[in-house]
């Protein structure tokens, strides 16, 4: 049975409005939920920020650039790690008797390398101890991060964790920019790239869960992920280009999950119909050679990224048209 869920992120600004999220992922993608993400209420509770308050192992504080790793973790990162707390507290609490599978999210190792600065300055992504110490924290941070998740969601049999790597891309092609802004940090070699996706993967794994890799950016290296040993792979159809398509469909093939955004993000002036969008899968599908019925089950539908930039309306829209899709699919 091909499934839908969410990106992650949703619009939002007060811990009202996250409670209202949290209700509105359970309510409309009874098959998959996830923790849901409003990274509107400040950069504590945006990617990076909540990436770092799952990190084991390191402090870091908010700086006028961005956030840097520190010696002692500064007000920032403790807000970020109580916001997390929080928001976890309000996921227990109405998730309550819940029995399935759940979804959580993190930002991966190479979109923290191109986002955090080191001590002195400039991205974690400059220095080869500092990306690998930050991916290897990061690994055991995740798995923490799950045993909480699972002592609050008891009726869970099933978590996924979805790594979120938008810059992965920038990273793979020297498009990071330096510190000045006049120049491009060089570009990260496959093995290298490989081997910190795999420590992420490989923990998550270790855990009793599985891990998707999503990334919504163009040139996004999909060769490379699927040969880390992810167990899902989630982008936005329109982002893929003919290899990609490929790579997916040998993903579907071995038996692991593709999730494709095809329900729109952001408001739009006409919407797509349902029939619409379950006939371009079906096409993209046929045009790949892949037996809908027998792919069906290892699809995953979902927005073409994250819906923090959409309406409350749109959001809610998008949600149950992706939900939509999956049960006409």
């Amino acid at each position: 049975m091909t499934t839908a869920t969410g990106v992650g992120s949703l619009p939002g600004t007060t811990d009202a409005a996250y409670a209202e999220a949290v209700r509105l992922v359970l309510d409309g993608l009874p098959d998959l939920p996830h923790v849901p993400e409003l990274p509107g209420r400040g950069v504590t509770a945006a990617m990076t920020g909540r990436a770092l308050a799952v990190t084991a192992g390191l402090a870091a504080d908010l700086q006028p650039a961005g956030w840097r790793l520190t010696d002692a973790s500064g007000v920032d990162h403790r807000r970020a790690r109580s916001l997390l707390a929080q928001d976890l507290d309000a996921v227990e609490e109405l998730a309550q008797g819940y029995e399935g599978t759940f979804k959580t999210q993190v930002a991966g190792p190479w979109t923290l390398a191109a986002t955090v600065e080191k001590p002195r300055g400039d991205k974690v992504l400059s220095d080869h101890g500092a990306r690998r110490d930050l991916a290897q924290a990061l690994a055991e941070g995740v798995t923490v991060h799950l045993a909480d998740l699972r002592r609050r969601i008891v009726g869970v049999d099933r978590w996924i964790v979805q790594v979120d790597e938008p810059a992965l891309a920038a990273v793979a092609h020297a498009q990071v920019p330096t510190a000045s802004g006049f120049g491009r940090h060089r570009r990260v070699d496959p093995p290298e790239l490989s081997a910190h996706l795999e420590w992420v993967v490989e923990a998550v794994a270790a855990a009793g869960a599985e891990a998707w890799v999503h990334s919504c950016a163009p040139q996004t290296p999909w060769s490379l992920v699927a040969g880390t040993g992810v167990s899902g792979l989630s982008a936005d159809l329109d982002m893929l280009g003919p290899a990609d398509l490929d790579t997916f469909a040998e993903a579907l093939d071995a038996g692991r999950t593709a999730a494709l955004g095809v329900v729109p993000s952001t408001d739009v002036a006409a919407a797509p119909s349902d029939a619409r969008i379950v006939e371009r899968v079906q096409r993209w599908l046929d045009m790949l050679g892949l037996d809908p019925e027998t792919a069906g089950e290892r699809l995953v539908v979902t927005p073409t990224c994250g819906l923090a930039g959409a309406t409350p309306a749109w959001a809610a829209r998008a949600v149950r048209l992706s939900a939509t899709v999956a049960r006409n699919l």
